[in-house]
C-alpha cells in the first residue's frame, strides 16, 4: 500500500522529470466541468444586490476576449472566472484576471502578468510537450509549501510535496514555485490534493497543471504569478461560487 507520504515523494520527483516551470507540475488535457460546489444558501450576488435579472452565462460578453464558444464552455454556475490571456499562440507570456459575477454583471479585478508553457498553449496537450492546456477548467483544491494564507478552498500543506529544487529554462531558481498553488482540473481527480496523481486520462495526457507562484521564466505547463497575487487569489476564490480558469492564447479565447 503506498502511503500519502510515499504517493507525495513519487509526485515530487516525477516533477522534476517533466514538471511545470522546470520543476512544477506536469501537464495533461481535458477540458473538465466544474464539479458541484458544496451547498451553499449564499446569493450569487454581491451583498446588498439584488439577484442578477440574467444568466451569468448570457452577459458573458461583458469579459473581453471570449468568443461564443469558450464563453459557452463556462458552467452556468460560475460566478467566479479567472481568465488566463496569453500573449500569443507560441508565447510564454500572458496575463490574469479575476472576475466575479455581481448584481450589475461581471467585474474584473487587477491584470496580473503571468507565465505560461515555455512553448505556448495547445489544444491538445500530451505530457512533455511544454505547453499550456486551453480549455475551461474548474477551480477546487488548493495547497503549498507554505501554510495556508486563509482561503475558503481545501488547503493541502506539505513540506515535501511541494518542493521545487532546480533552476527554469532561463538559468532562475524555482526555490518557492510551489508555496501556494491552486490545482487546475486538468486530468485530474477534483475535491482532492493538488498532489493527488490520478490522471483520469492516463499518464500520456499529463497533470499536475497548477496556478502557482512566478519564478520569472516561463513554466513546463501551469500558470504563474507572483506571490502577493497568489495570496490574493487564494483568498477571493470561494467554492460556493464555482470558480474556474479559462486560459488560451488570446487567439484561441476568441472562438
Amino acid at each position: 500500500m503506498i502511503t500519502h507520504r510515499a504517493r507525495a515523494a513519487l509526485l515530487a520527483a516525477s516533477l522534476l522529470l517533466t514538471g511545470c516551470g522546470g520543476g512544477a507540475a506536469a501537464s495533461s488535457g481535458q477540458r473538465a466541468t466544474t464539479p458541484p460546489g458544496p451547498a451553499s444558501t449564499a446569493s450569487p450576488s454581491a451583498p446588498g444586490l439584488p439577484a442578477p435579472a440574467v444568466s451569468a452565462q448570457s452577459d458573458l460578453k461583458q469579459i473581453p476576449g471570449l468568443g461564443p464558444r469558450t464563453a459557452a464552455a463556462v458552467p452556468a454556475t460560475a460566478r467566479q472566472v479567472v481568465v488566463v490571456t496569453g500573449r500569443g499562440r507560441a508565447s510564454p507570456l500572458s496575463q490574469v484576471v479575476l472576475y466575479r459575477r455581481t448584481g450589475t454583471g461581471w467585474q474584473a479585478g487587477t491584470v496580473w502578468p503571468a507565465h505560461n508553457a515555455l512553448r505556448g498553449w495547445t489544444d491538445h496537450h500530451m505530457a512533455g510537450d511544454l505547453r499550456s492546456p486551453i480549455g475551461v477548467y474548474g477551480l477546487t483544491d488548493a495547497g503549498g509549501r507554505l501554510r495556508d494564507p486563509g482561503t475558503r478552498l481545501p488547503y493541502d500543506q506539505s513540506s515535501g510535496g511541494f518542493d521545487s529544487p532546480g533552476t527554469g529554462f532561463e538559468g532562475e531558481p524555482l526555490a518557492g514555485s510551489f508555496d501556494y498553488v491552486v490545482a487546475i482540473n486538468y486530468n485530474r481527480e477534483p475535491g482532492t490534493s493538488p498532489l493527488d496523481w490520478t490522471r483520469p486520462l492516463g499518464a500520456k495526457r499529463g497533470g499536475g497543471i497548477w496556478i502557482h507562484v512566478d519564478h520569472g521564466g516561463p513554466t513546463h505547463g501551469c500558470v504563474s504569478i507572483a506571490e502577493r497575487h497568489m495570496k490574493e487569489l487564494l483568498l477571493a476564490l470561494d467554492p460556493a461560487l464555482h470558480p474556474v480558469v479559462v486560459m488560451g492564447d488570446h487567439a484561441s479565447l476568441a472562438r
